[in-house]
């Protein structure tokens, strides 16, 4: 029989909160699972649970006696031992043996050194210092004592000191929370790799997609389980709430939205192959919408008074601290643009959104900006810059002191400060609640460019939803750097790389990107876009190199032409049969049969629909294709 965890009717108070009640869980060796729930539903503390740290008010927690239990703190330590001592303290035995080494004598070392061989003892050091580099460490790092990196770095170092133990049980608890898209790639592989039993707390949807192949859901005190990844639970989700009539209407309401977005960004895309893995992804939000009718977030960001052209520009740019990072920097920011920075960390994403938002000037060059920008920025270090003694509405009041109360109550609420929690200092909100406040605190001022540099750290998953519709439905210009890939697919539609000093359009997804790391080469020409000079022709070449380009293209724009047309004749009818299934007397008994009527019909449209976009996205394709083999 295999060893397993198994969780028998647990019960956990905390105060006057039951965490736990009557909860079952069996989880089997090697199997990876995702743990998740709202912030404050108790999963750190059922980690607590299996660590000893807490003990079960009710009910048995069992785990095979023999397994050794590796877990991330997340307390950001004193220590003056370098990172590399630090990482490999990870490994308790092995620190053990080498300490009995030293002073033993005759017949007493063979064992040890058996065992020390036994254990891959001698590559400790080599161990270590790959996942210092693999976490994102510079070169150098590893001889730096602890206290000499920041808070985030620190909670790098307790991952790496968790992966270098020889465990059975692996516990992580937001492992990608302080790591930029490059070391979370990086952890995705090792985890893969991991041949342990792996529980995971994320609230990092691509990254559980990627690693785990379950899902532990922690909701009103119980643990449901449910196979597959975190978008297998949300589908699986969607079909039990999508049953409930009371929430039907808000499901229709939610999926309009995303419809919408989704053919305002096909109308756009200018990029096929970006186009492409865009709608997949937005397919897929539409699709799943009815799993999150019941968050209690649902945020927007105003949309802004008014949107120039042309927001802001860096010409002939010099970036840096003193000394150059970034050099002859050519980069604009329309209106509507939707911008993802992508690059190694120390490659200057952050160092050129603190330029374009003006918190450190040009070593060089020229920053240009329209008189009607309103910028909005956030930073990773944004939680910094609040007010810890103050109340959320005080911090609105601030912005705007002729608000009147009832206006910063509304606002709040919709980021899930209701009541008096409004009004409550914030110095014991968590983490989330924070972030929460500071991206409500962007949106209240209602900017025209929105600066996000990691702005999903300590999310949990509905606010991250959330935050994603929001900034879909948003009108105004987005730069962001995030390793959540989720939020980048769903939102940006230009991908930009920082990379040796340059800033180049990235012709490519972010599987291409990943590829592009794991190949550890430089971008080729193919997938960074550099304008190319084409040789001069004469007059009368042109001319009949124009006839002949729209000859050849007049076929494939008439098609384009009568696909939306057709599709603009598909939606008319789907927003109707929308408001007839938003009308809630269909719901009666008495018309049961109209109903089933109405949701066959609606599902055939749907159907249809699916299959014209599929025809104007490919179409779109060879159209974009054949204007680019005659430029």
């Amino acid at each position: 029989m295999r060893a397993m965890i198994v969780l028998q009717d647990i019960h956990l108070q905390r105060g006057s909160k039951f965490l736990l009640e009557g909860a079952e869980l069996t989880v089997h060796a090697g199997q990876k699972l995702g743990l998740i729930g709202a912030n404050g539903s108790g999963k750190s503390s059922l980690f607590k649970l299996m660590l000893g740290e807490l003990h079960e008010d009710a009910g048995s927690l069992s785990i095979p006696s023999q397994w050794s239990v590796s877990h991330m703190a997340q307390e950001v330590g004193h220590s003056e031992r370098s990172a590399l001592d630090y990482v490999i303290d990870g490994d308790p035995e092995l620190r053990r043996i080498e300490a009995e080494l030293e002073s033993a004598e005759g017949e007493a070392l063979g064992p040890l050194y058996e065992r020390m061989e036994q254990i891959d003892g001698y590559t400790a050091i080599a161990r270590a210092q790959k996942l210092l580099d693999g976490l994102g460490f510079a070169v150098g790092d590893d001889a730096r004592p602890v206290d000499s990196f920041s808070g985030g770095w620190r909670i790098r170092l307790n991952l790496a000191q968790a992966l270098m133990c020889r465990s059975d049980l692996l516990l992580l608890d937001e492992p990608t929370n302080h790591l930029d898209l490059d070391a979370t790639i990086w952890l995705e592989r090792w985890l893969r790799q991991y041949p342990g039993t792996l529980l995971i707390i994320s609230h990092d949807r691509d990254f559980l997609d990627n690693v785990i192949e379950g899902i532990v859901h922690l909701e009103q005190a119980k643990l449901h389980s449910y196979t597959g990844n975190y978008s297998s639970f949300e589908r699986q989700r969607a079909e039990r709430l999508a049953q409930q009539a009371q929430a039907y209407a808000r499901q229709q309401a939610r999926r309009a939205e995303i419809e919408q977005f989704v053919r305002r960004f096909k109308a756009k895309a200018s990029k096929a192959k970006q186009a492409q893995s865009r709608v997949k992804e937005l397919e897929r939000m539409e699709e799943i919408a009815p799993a999150h009718v019941d968050t209690p977030f649902s945020f927007t960001f105003p949309n802004p008074d008014s949107l120039p052209q042309t927001l802001m520009s860096l010409s002939q740019a010099q970036l840096g601290y003193g000394s150059a990072i970034l050099d002859k920097i050519e980069f604009s920011v329309l209106g509507e643009a939707r911008i993802g920075l992508l690059g190694h960390n120390g490659a200057g994403k952050s160092t050129l959104m603190k330029t374009l938002a003006g918190q450190i000037p040009l070593l060089a060059g020229e920053r240009t900006e329209s008189p009607r920008l309103r910028l909005g920025y956030y930073s990773q270090h944004q939680l910094d810059t609040l007010d810890f003694d103050a109340s959320a509405a005080l911090h609105l009041q601030r912005l705007s002191p002729k608000a009147s109360e009832q206006e910063i109550r509304n606002f709040l609420g919709a980021f899930g400060f209701q009541g008096d929690r409004a009004f409550e200092g914030i110095a014991h909100f968590s983490g989330g609640e924070k972030a929460r406040l500071a991206l409500a605190l962007l949106a209240w001022q209602k900017p025209n460019l929105l600066l996000l540099d990691e702005p999903t750290n300590h999310l949990d998953l509905e606010v991250r939803h959330a935050l994603t519709l929001a900034l879909q439905a948003y009108e105004g210009a987005v730069v962001v750097v995030s390793h959540d890939r989720h939020l980048l697919k769903n939102t940006v539609d230009e991908l930009v790389l920082v990379h040796d000093g340059k800033v180049e359009s990235f012709d490519g997804d972010l599987q291409d990107y990943e590829r592009w790391l794991m190949s550890g080469e430089k971008p080729s020409e193919a997938t960074v876009s550099a304008p190319t000079p084409s040789a001069p022709l004469d007059k009368k070449a042109q001319r009949q190199q124009a006839a002949a380009d729209r000859a050849r293209l007049k076929p494939l724009m008439q098609s384009l032409k009568k696909l939306e047309t057709a599709m603009d004749k598909a939606n008319a009818t789907l927003a109707s049969l929308e408001a007839r299934l938003a009308d809630t007397d269909l719901y009666n008994e008495d018309k049961k049969n109209d109903l089933q009527d109405t949701l066959r019909e609606e599902a055939g449209i749907r159907q249809t629909l699916a299959e014209l976009e599929a025809q104007w996205l490919e179409t779109s394709e060879a159209l974009e294709a054949a204007q680019q083999s005659a430029c």
